[in-house]
């Protein structure tokens, strides 16, 4: 798919009559509860097979027009390139989609098998309502090779519609976690009503993986971690009561989220770590961890010491890297993932963690901040739908920071106040989308399920083949 940044002047017609795509499809694709109200700099996804490819460092155009199966010939022509000497790290490349004409006795199957591509995904991408309809002479587009990967999803929605939330988006979903039990100092567990949840995961074919925390909204938990890591009795019982909750719900797996664990425990959780992991595999559970944002193995701070990044890739099954909450809703305004950080993150992970035990971590809510910032206020959070709806309703530029790879704006309230929004769209999802084929990762893991944010699932499915398990 292509994104599109809106431009003086511009209006959703004379956008879809550019590009050759229905209103309807662009509405569709970006979730747009205002199409007659676009914004200067708010980004469009334009739904077609063709793509946008920044060139890399060490990248030559025959290794991308072989990547994406088209012709050497098709991309100078579509990019207008005479001069191969003019080819750079970050330039942008239009890649036009494959396009290919039926042949008298073809069928769809065939032409699916021979690009390697699946029968329903060759339909969809070309809105073939009726396939004995499909003629000799037909041009279709071949859809693009898609890498698959694992998907997760946290939800704290423990409402009457927390199903519906799990039904929205469960076609891309491989793991759920409803979060989260809190452990006690007994090695307990505190209970959530997680089974309609449980029950709606199933029904997607989502793996129901059992989040554990120590930490509330208003406790550090550090203390709690500590009578709990520090005593080998009380380790094995948590151990004992996660196993059996999981067979009494469902769960197929566990994610131990332990956060500001004290640094003199840090061989207490990974010695934790290792008997859940041999306890657990016994009874066929898979067990994996959350993981702060580490730049390197000495980096100070309670959040981070005691997360032992190299013996966490080595113990459990994978991690999920909490590559989120720079833009802290007590802290200054600022992007909330911005990518420039999360690559010094992945820049050290990956060389400790096995690639293939990563998932990214992706938050899925907005921000607004009350200028100038006094430390502890609390800005709002909310949905990407209600930043662009507030947007629309003060009538701002949207910027895009490029360092960051994020999205924002400022506006002045009725009462006078100003504002600083800090949220994601399509270009700072796609970089994302990017980042995780790039670093070669196990997935995408979401904070948190709930938060309306339409483009991201558009680029998802356009990205990545979804892997299920059940």
């Amino acid at each position: 798919m292509l994104i599109y940044v809106v431009k003086p002047g511009d209006s959703l017609w004379k956008i879809s009559n550019s590009y050759k795509v229905s209103t309807a499809e662009i509405i569709s694709a970006n979730g747009l509860q205002y199409p007659n109200n676009l914004l200067i700099g708010q980004s469009l996804i334009i739904p077609v097979e063709d793509t946008v490819h920044i060139v890399k460092s060490g990248e030559y155009l025959w290794r991308i027009a072989q990547n994406y199966g088209i012709s050497l010939q098709a991309i100078l022509q579509a990019n207008r390139i005479t001069n191969l000497q003019n080819i750079y790290p970050g330039l942008q490349l239009y890649i036009p989609a494959v396009r290919y004409q039926i042949k008298t006795g073809e069928t769809l199957e065939q032409i699916a098998e021979r690009y390697d591509v699946s029968l329903e995904r060759l339909i969809n991408v070309n809105n073939i309502r009726n396939t004995s309809l499909v003629y000799p002479g037909t041009v279709i587009v071949i859809p693009r090779k898609r890498p698959s990967i694992y998907v997760n999803g946290y939800i704290y929605d423990f409402t009457e519609n927390s199903p519906n939330i799990v039904r929205e988006v469960g076609e891309h979903l491989t793991y759920l976690s409803p979060f989260a039990y809190r452990i006690r100092e007994d090695g307990t567990l505190e209970t959530i009503d997680d089974s309609a949840i449980i029950n709606a995961a199933y029904a997607e074919n989502i793996v129901p993986m059992m989040a554990i925390t120590n930490f509330t909204a208003t406790e550090l938990g550090h203390n709690l971690a500590h009578v709990v890591l520090s005593n080998a009795d009380i380790r094995a019982n948590l151990i004992t009561n996660i196993i059996n909750t999981m067979k009494i719900k469902g769960y197929l797996g566990v994610n131990i989220d332990f956060e500001n664990v004290l640094p003199s425990d840090r061989e207490n959780y990974n010695e934790f770590l290792e008997l859940a992991v041999q306890r657990m595999h016994a009874e066929n559970f898979f067990v994996s961890t959350a993981l702060a944002p580490k730049t390197g193995e000495s980096q100070q701070g309670l959040l981070y010491e005691a997360h032992d990044y190299e013996a966490h890739g080595r113990i459990v099954d994978f991690v999920v890297l909490m590559t989120y909450e720079w833009g802290y809703r007590l802290g200054p305004p600022q992007a909330i993932s911005p990518l420039n950080r999360i690559k010094q993150v992945l820049d050290y992970a990956v060389t400790v963690i096995p690639r293939e035990k990563i998932l990214f971590g992706f938050q899925l809510y907005a921000r607004d901040w009350v200028l100038p910032h006094v430390q502890g206020m609390e800005a709002e959070t909310f949905s990407m739908q209600e930043a662009v709806a507030r947007a629309v309703r003060y009538g701002v530029i949207i910027h895009f920071d490029s360092v960051s790879q994020t999205p924002f704006y400022n506006y002045i309230d009725s009462q006078g106040r100003r504002h600083q929004v800090w949220f994601e769209d399509a270009r700072s999802a796609q970089a994302k989308f990017d980042t995780v084929k790039d670093y070669g990762l196990k997935g995408v893991s979401y904070w948190a399920l709930g938060f309306a944010f339409p483009q991201n699932w558009t680029l998802l499915q356009d990205n990545f083949n979804i892997i299920k398990l059940i």
